[in-house]
């Protein structure tokens, strides 16, 4: 089975899939737009069974450029970056893997809001360069401890669930909202959740009612001393506005690991703020997601070899 792999492995990956040298033939391609990566994905293209998919995006007329192609399968949760309407109507089955990467961005998104309340980068900046010692007496009237904060999760799944785990065990108040009363306790609805939160947590999926959620009106009704992390998808946030917000004062720092365009243009203004923290869409980014990854990949591979019904299918290909 040919398989299209839309990532550069390391030892372990390879290590891990070797076993399966006799039935998987992989091929790899960088997740980039470099014209070697470009044109290493298109000429495997027409001869892939599966793509184990990251994040470049796959268009229409990339699938359409696949004949033998059964399955696309993500790597991680957000099919978002996946023509799923193409691959539906050309019989190609797209699956996902709700959960797998949950405690490595769940534990990546308590580290962005340790970071950014903690003022860790500026802190690490003032040490290198020698004014860090003693310690900037403003400390003891701005940071907090996340055990004192209320922690405010917009969307209750995977992610936020174990996010919320965390920060309860360290003493904070979690308080949650979703697309409807859940009935738990800590439901919020959005509005009441922005007002009242130290720090708010995004985890929600990038859909139609969701790019430009936290947009300038939503951000206004935040705390100016409260902290906002995003580790779900860039396009939730209108960065515009964040940035207003930021530089005003009306909100005091950001932790961000993803961003609404992909990579970061070298003259985003968010490059530019101290009070920012900014990862590079990694949270999820661990040996040990890139274990259950590849675990349940080859399942799948070998669930369509042996013609048995996939796991955690998103559609219901019919054919071209």
């Amino acid at each position: 089975m040919r398989v299209l792999a839309h990532f550069v492995p390391g030892d372990k990956v390879l290590n891990f899939v070797a076993p399966e040298a006799d039935w998987l033939d992989i091929r790899w391609c960088a997740d980039d737009d470099s014209p070697e990566s470009q044109a290493t994905f298109y000429r495997e293209l027409p001869h892939a069974q599966v793509i184990w998919h990251v994040l470049r995006p796959l268009s229409g007329t990339d699938l359409r450029r696949a004949p033998r192609l059964r399955l696309v399968h993500k790597l991680g949760a957000g099919v978002n970056t996946i023509d799923v309407e193409t691959a539906t109507k050309c019989g190609i089955a797209v699956a996902n893997m709700p959960g797998a990467n949950a405690p490595s961005v769940a534990e990546g998104t308590v580290l962005l809001m340790l970071a950014a309340l903690r003022r860790l980068p500026a802190l690490d900046r003032a040490v290198r360069r020698g004014s860090g010692w003693p310690a900037d007496p403003e400390l003891g009237e701005t940071v907090r401890d996340i055990g004192g904060c209320t922690v405010g999760l917009v969307g209750y799944g995977n992610v936020a669930k174990r996010v919320g785990d965390i920060v309860t065990a360290m003493g904070a108040t979690v308080l949650h909202t979703s697309t409807r009363d859940d009935g738990r306790p800590g439901w919020r609805r959005l509005p009441e959740l922005l007002a009242v939160s130290d720090i708010v947590s995004l985890h929600l999926p990038l859909r139609a009612d969701t790019v430009r959620l936290l947009d300038r009106d939503a951000l206004a009704r935040m705390k100016p001393d409260a902290v906002l992390v995003n580790t779900s998808r860039g396009a939730v946030v209108d960065e515009e506005a964040l940035v207003a917000a930021l530089r005003a004062g009306r909100l005091a720092a950001a932790g961000l690991d993803v961003f609404d365009a992909e990579p970061v243009a070298p003259d985003n203004p968010l490059l530019g703020l101290d009070n920012v923290v900014l990862t590079p869409h990694v949270t999820w980014y661990t040996a040990d997601t890139m274990r259950r990854y590849l675990v349940e990949a080859v399942a799948n591979c070998r669930r369509l070899r042996d013609g048995l019904p996939l796991a955690n299918v998103v559609n219901q290909p019919t054919g071209c």
